[in-house]
Parts: structure tokens; C-alpha cells; sequence
């Protein structure tokens, strides 16, 4: 159970995704108000449609692509477009390599402390019954049992109740989304491939907030199943039309309207998430990817789809170092 909870961290990364979700979509209950704002989002937010981009820049390639973390079959006509250029690649970049993950999961063995309180009040402690109670019932659907998360920190139940339970299953048996079939592809070519980031810096950047911030940010994760269910049918609907902009959009609508926070308060929770989980990993991946690509000539880059789009989206900051845009079919 452990190590299909440290796969669920690493799979919550970007852009919630699902595999065995399915049934009726969030998007059907949107008012009109709410689907105006979908529409803003692809009308207002640099590069909001698309998935795979060419980036050219002198005699170098970069090949991007948005990725989701959980399989379902429908990734697979995306791989297939995606693999005419990782087959000429000599370099593939992806946020967590398998090695990074096998190191991650060593170290939380290793030492518990990373992710587990092990001083002081525990979670039924920290938060008030009836939050509690809630927390239980989220993690029982998904198969963990209450004396297991009790003493998980916040920040780490939060991501992992951030998967939907329709999708453990696949996550516990080794079922992996768009990432891992590339990083299979490119192994079984033998192309080198490459972290954006080291596991120490995803953990230090997901842990660097006060118990409070932590246990506010918790309660974004607690949606009823149900809700939780038609939350990831509606973000699946927007990825597979390359909706990516919408992602996000949605992802705040669903927080305003499906948690008991106050709109405000569910507002700057979803804008501290974006600054933390997207746009200061964009502003860090950027010379990362600068150092690789002056050392390589054609290289793919794979990472969760809401990464693309925005003002602090990785193609905007790519875009602002010279290299010049064109979406791929």
C-alpha cells in the first residue's frame, strides 16, 4: 500500500487524471455563468488549446507534450503522434524519471519523516471532527486505512486523496499514463532521458508551507465521490479535446462550487496551488531545459498538459528565450 501511495504523489502532479472514471461529466452541471468562463479561458490565456509543439530555435528541436499521469486508452493515439520525433530525439525529458522515483520511494522508507508527522498532534488531532470524519471516508474509498493516514502530513494526504478513487486500482496494479509509455519508448530505443527536476526539489517545493497553510489546502481534496467522479470525467473531456486552459478554469469552479471553503478563500487556495504546483516549476524547468538543449540538438519534453497554457505557461517562457511556435497535429 505504501508504494502505491508514493505512485498516487507523483501521479498528482499538472493535471488530475483518471482511468477507470467514467459516468456523468461536472461539465453537464455548469451554469451559464461557469461556461462563459470556460470559454474566457480559451479565448484569454496564451496558447490554451493544444498538446504537442514543435519549438524551433538556430538547429535545435523541441518537441512538448501534454501529458496526463494516469493511462487510459485514449492516450494511445497521442503517443502514436508523439513518437515520430522521440524516434529521431536524442534526448527525452520528463518531470520524474523512473530512477528519480525509485530514489523518492527509498528515501520515504528510509525516512518516514519526510512525509509522515512523526512529533507532536497527529491529523485527527489537527483538524476538527466533522473535517476528520471526511478525510476518513475520502481515504477509506480509496482503500487506506485511518491509522495510515493519521500521520500523514497534509500536504502529502491532500495529493494523494487528489486522485479519484475510481483510479487506485490502476495506480496499485502499475497501470501509468503518458509519461511512462514515452519513458518505455525511449528505453526501449535507447535514448537517454532526463528530470526537469530532482525528487528533493518536487518535495521540498510541495512541503514548504506553515501546518496551516497545509491543513487549509487539505480541504480542497475533500469532494464527496460522486463529485470527485464527474470532476475527472469533465478534466478528462477537456484534455481529449485539448481543452488545456479549460483544465484549470474548471479545476477553480470545482473548488468554489463542490468544497465547503468560501469563494474567497477557495480563490487564493487554487491560486497559491498554480503558483506552487505550476508556475514557479515552469519559471525553474526553463534553464534546465536551456543547459539541455545546448547539449542536444532534437529533444522531447513530457509533462502534465496544464503546464502548457498561460502567461507563466512553459510555452510562453519558451517563447520569450527565441524559440519560435507551431502546434503539431
Amino acid at each position: 500500500m505504501l508504494r502505491a501511495t508514493l505512485t498516487a504523489l507523483m501521479t498528482c502532479l499538472a493535471l488530475p487524471a483518471a482511468a477507470l472514471c467514467s459516468g456523468d461529466s461536472f461539465l453537464t452541471q455548469l451554469n451559464k455563468e461557469d461556461r462563459t468562463a470556460l470559454t474566457a479561458a480559451s479565448e484569454s490565456v496564451p496558447y490554451s488549446d493544444g498538446l504537442l509543439w514543435e519549438l524551433r530555435r538556430d538547429n535545435k528541436t523541441l518537441t512538448l507534450v501534454g501529458t496526463m499521469h494516469v493511462y487510459d486508452a485514449r492516450l494511445e493515439p497521442i503517443r502514436d503522434r508523439a513518437l515520430p520525433a522521440l524516434q529521431t530525439a536524442d534526448l527525452l525529458m520528463v518531470e520524474t524519471t523512473a530512477d528519480e522515483e525509485r530514489a523518492m520511494q527509498e528515501a520515504f522508507v528510509a525516512a518516514p519523516d519526510l512525509y509522515l508527522i512523526t512529533d507532536g498532534p497527529t491529523l485527527p488531532d489537527l483538524l476538527e471532527p466533522s473535517v476528520w470524519s471526511k478525510v476518513q471516508d475520502a481515504a477509506a474509498d480509496r482503500g487506506l486505512p485511518s491509522f495510515m493516514i493519521a500521520q500523514m502530513q497534509p500536504w502529502y494526504l491532500s495529493l494523494t486523496l487528489g486522485i479519484p478513487a475510481c483510479a487506485m486500482a490502476d495506480l496499485a496494479a502499475g497501470q501509468r499514463g503518458l509519461d511512462h509509455m514515452l519513458i518505455n519508448d525511449a528505453e526501449a530505443a535507447d535514448i537517454p532521458i532526463q528530470s526537469l527536476e530532482s525528487w528533493e526539489v518536487l518535495i521540498g517545493t510541495l512541503s514548504d508551507s506553515t501546518m496551516e497553510e497545509q491543513l487549509a489546502a487539505l480541504a480542497l481534496s475533500l469532494l464527496s465521490k460522486a463529485d470527485q467522479q464527474a470532476m475527472f470525467v469533465a478534466l478528462l473531456d477537456l484534455y481529449f479535446t485539448e481543452q488545456t486552459a479549460a483544465v484549470w478554469t474548471l479545476s477553480e469552479i470545482a473548488a468554489r462550487e463542490l468544497t465547503d471553503l468560501a469563494e474567497e478563500e477557495a480563490a487564493a487556495q487554487m491560486a497559491e496551488t498554480q503558483d506552487v504546483l505550476l508556475n514557479q516549476r515552469n519559471l525553474n524547468w526553463v534553464p534546465v531545459i536551456e543547459a539541455a538543449a545546448a547539449q542536444h540538438d532534437e529533444i522531447v519534453i513530457a509533462f502534465g498538459a496544464a503546464h502548457l497554457p498561460g502567461e507563466l505557461g512553459m510555452l510562453t517562457l519558451l517563447e520569450a528565450e527565441g524559440w519560435s511556435i507551431t502546434r503539431l497535429p
